[in-house]
């Protein structure tokens, strides 16, 4: 891969970081202030909801952070757009749909036909 386009996917994936971390933080310091009292039990349940909601977001983001830094780590090392499972390339335009993947179209492919079959 060119040392331009790993720049490119470099600047893009700290960019994707620095936003879930920063949404983070706002979720943590809104989950810290009071939210009053709830005399109405659908309005707790209703506040409830959205909080748990809320939760599974960042733990979702929490499990994209850590695969952008197992890109960012790559990049470092030379590994970044190459295939885990059988050494060749991983094409541009499947970077660009999703820098943290570690496979290639074809053996991604294969592995979610086998899951499909596996009914995994």
């Amino acid at each position: 891969m060119k040392k331009k386009d790993l720049e490119k996917f470099k600047e893009l994936l700290t960019r994707l970081m620095e936003d879930l971390l920063s949404q983070a933080d706002t979720t943590v310091s809104d989950m810290n202030t009071p939210k009053g009292n709830f005399p109405d039990p659908a309005d707790r349940a209703s506040y409830e909801a959205d909080r748990n909601f809320e939760l599974r977001i960042r733990d979702r983001e929490h499990k994209l952070i850590k695969k952008i830094k197992n890109a960012l780590d790559r990049i470092e090392n030379g590994t970044f757009g190459v295939c885990d499972k059988c050494g060749e390339d991983i094409s541009i335009k499947r970077l660009e749909a999703r820098p943290v993947t570690t496979q290639c179209i074809d053996c991604k492919t294969k592995e979610e036909m086998l899951e499909k079959a596996l009914g995994l």
